[in-house]
């Protein structure tokens, strides 16, 4: 992985997406930017894409804010993987080996560059949020809930004040 950029803005969130796509289908940046243009955003809303081999991809320039997490947007970085469903559309963990240790290197990456950064999951993030009307999309949204069980170990240790809701060991 490349050195990565820091951000001009002030990041106290590092909050971690998918695709909400079927195990094994293949997204680029080109397909998220589509769909986020197609829901009326400026462009691709997540600042990193994980494909299915584990390249990291730059998506939206980390000195603009993202369009990834209503309410939080401002001060944090958007994270997405591709995946997150299985072959019958319901959340599963479907990231590949590759992907698992790029998340982890770019996670641990972005806590150097904003160590006082709490990671988090989008479910997480958006959990406290007041409803609003679904807008009509191409894409699921769903947010598999499994991940914060290991794809923070080692990353956010209670240290740093960060404890995922249903972290184990």
């Amino acid at each position: 992985m490349k050195e990565l950029k820091k951000s001009v803005r002030n990041i106290t969130e590092v909050i971690v997406h998918c695709t909400a796509t079927p195990a094994g289908r293949d997204v680029t940046v080109a397909d998220v930017d589509r769909w986020h243009r197609q829901r009326g955003f400026a462009g691709i809303g997540y600042h990193y894409l994980v494909a299915l081999d584990g390249t990291v991809h730059a998506g939206r320039d980390v000195d603009i804010a993202g369009a990834h997490c209503r309410g939080h947007n401002r001060n944090s970085i958007g994270v997405c993987y591709v995946g997150g469903l299985d072959a019958a559309r319901r959340p599963a963990d479907t990231r590949t080996p590759e992907q698992r240790g790029a998340l982890r290197g770019l996670l641990a990456a972005l806590k150097r560059l904003y160590p006082g950064a709490v990671v988090r999951p989008s479910s997480e993030a958006t959990a406290t949020l007041p409803p609003r009307p679904a807008p009509v999309l191409t894409q699921p949204t769903n947010m598999p809930a499994y991940e914060t069980s290991d794809l923070y170990r080692g990353i956010c240790m209670p240290a740093d004040g960060v404890v995922p809701h249903n972290a184990q060991g």
